[in-house]
C-alpha cells in the first residue's frame, strides 16, 4: 500500500503526458465534440435560468426557447461584426495616407533612410504566399462548425438519457450519489466560470466603449464587442483585445493624446478588473488558483490552438473534481484550487436540489 502512494505521481504524470500526446494528435477529432459539449452546458444553464426566472416558461419549453434565444443572439453578434467590419475596411481605404505617414514618422524613429510606403510593405509581405494557408484555415473553421453544431444537435437531443446511463453506470446507491454530485459540480463549475467571464467582460467592454465614445474612436461597438469576446480567453484575451483601439486611434487621429489616452485607460480598466474583480470572484466561485489558470492556459492553447485557451479554464474545473474524487489524485486536486479545499463547490449544491437527483432516487428506489 505505501508502495503505491508513492508511485501514485509518477504514474500520474506518465499518465498526463500520455492523454496531452493523445489529444494532440486527435485534435481534429476531439475539438468539435468538446465545444459541443461546452456549448450544450451553456444552453442548459441557460435554460435553468429561464425555467427560474421567468414564471410563466415550463421546464419542457425552457430548453427550446434558451435554443432559439441563443440563436438569436448568435446571429445578432455575427450581424454586428459583419456590418461594423465593412465599415472598417471601408475606412482603411481612406486612411492610406495617414498610415503612410505614420510609417514614415517609425522609419525617422528606426534610422530608416527610406521610408517605404505601405504598398512596398505589401509588396515586400507578398501575401499571396499565404492566401492558401488563409483559405484552407477558413475552410477549416467552417467544417468545423458544421461538426460542432451536429454533436450540439445530438447533445442535446440525449441529454435526458445522459442521466440515467450515470445513473446505471455505478452500482451501489452510495457510488451513484458520488457520480452524480460530481457531475453537478463539473456543470455548476462550467456555468461559473461563464458567468464570471461574462459580467468582467461585460465590465471591461463597457467602461472600454465609454471611453472610446469620449475620446471620439470609430467603431465604438465594433472594438468593444471584439474586447468583449476576447475576453473569454483567460488572462491574456482582454490584454490583447484592448492593445487593437489605441493602434486605430494612431492612424485615425492626427495627434497621438487620443491614443495614449486610450492605452493608459483602457490598460487600467484591465488591469483592474483582472487583477482584482476576476480573481476575487474566480476564487469565490470556481475555487481555482490562478496560476493553475495560467498553466492550464498554456496547456490546453499549444494542444488545441485557440478552442483550447476557451476551454481551458473549464477544462481545468473538469480535472479538479475528477482528481478530487479519488485518494491518489486528491493531491492534484488540492494544488489546482485557490484554497486548499477542491470540494468547495460541493457545498453549493446538494443532488437532492437538482432534477437529476430526483432521477436517481426514482431509480434508486
Amino acid at each position: 500500500m505505501p508502495a503505491r502512494n508513492d508511485t501514485s505521481p509518477a504514474l500520474l504524470l506518465l499518465a498526463v503526458i500520455a492523454c496531452g500526446a493523445a489529444l494532440y494528435a486527435l485534435a481534429d477529432i476531439v475539438t468539435p465534440p468538446a465545444m459541443a459539449l461546452f456549448l450544450a452546458i451553456v444552453i442548459d444553464g441557460f435554460a435553468r435560468v429561464l425555467e427560474r426566472r421567468v414564471t410563466w416558461i415550463s421546464k419542457r419549453t425552457a430548453l427550446p426557447i434558451a435554443i432559439v434565444l441563443s440563436i438569436l443572439l448568435f446571429g445578432a453578434a455575427v450581424f454586428v461584426v459583419a456590418d461594423n467590419a465593412t465599415t472598417f475596411a471601408t475606412q482603411l481605404i481612406t486612411y492610406l495616407p495617414k498610415l503612410n505617414a505614420l510609417i514614415a514618422k517609425v522609419s525617422v524613429l528606426a534610422h530608416l533612410d527610406v521610408a517605404p510606403t505601405l504598398d512596398e510593405l505589401i509588396n515586400r509581405l507578398n501575401p499571396s504566399k499565404y492566401l492558401g494557408d488563409v483559405a484552407k484555415g477558413f475552410q477549416n473553421f467552417a467544417s468545423n462548425a458544421v461538426f460542432i453544431l451536429i454533436y450540439l444537435g445530438f447533445i442535446l437531443a440525449s441529454r435526458r438519457s445522459f442521466e440515467r446511463k450515470l445513473v446505471s453506470l455505478f452500482g451501489g446507491r452510495a457510488r451513484r450519489h458520488e457520480a452524480m454530485e460530481a457531475f453537478l459540480r463539473i456543470r455548476d463549475g462550467v456555468e461559473q466560470y461563464l458567468w464570471v467571464q461574462t459580467v468582467t467582460g461585460l465590465m471591461i467592454a463597457v467602461a472600454s466603449w465609454a471611453v472610446m465614445v469620449v475620446v471620439g474612436l470609430d467603431n465604438a461597438v465594433f472594438w468593444a464587442f471584439l474586447i468583449f469576446i476576447a475576453s473569454y480567453i483567460p488572462i491574456i484575451g482582454g490584454a490583447i483585445g484592448i492593445l487593437a483601439p489605441p493602434l486605430f486611434a494612431l492612424v485615425q487621429f492626427e495627434t497621438l493624446w487620443q491614443a495614449a489616452v486610450l492605452l493608459g485607460v483602457l490598460q487600467s480598466i484591465q488591469f483592474v478588473v483582472g487583477n482584482v474583480i476576476l480573481p476575487r470572484m474566480q476564487g469565490d466561485s470556481l475555487n481555482i488558483d490562478p496560476v493553475a489558470v495560467l498553466l492550464a492556459l498554456a496547456f490546453w492553447g499549444a494542444i488545441w490552438g485557440v478552442p483550447g485557451m476557451f476551454l481551458s479554464t473549464p477544462l481545468t474545473v473538469i480535472a479538479m473534481v475528477v482528481c478530487a474524487q479519488f485518494e491518489g489524485s486528491r493531491w492534484v486536486a488540492v494544488l489546482l484550487s485557490a484554497d486548499g479545499a477542491p470540494d468547495k463547490l460541493r457545498e453549493r449544491r446538494s443532488v437532492s436540489d437538482d432534477a437529476g437527483g430526483s432521477a436517481s432516487r426514482k431509480r434508486e428506489d
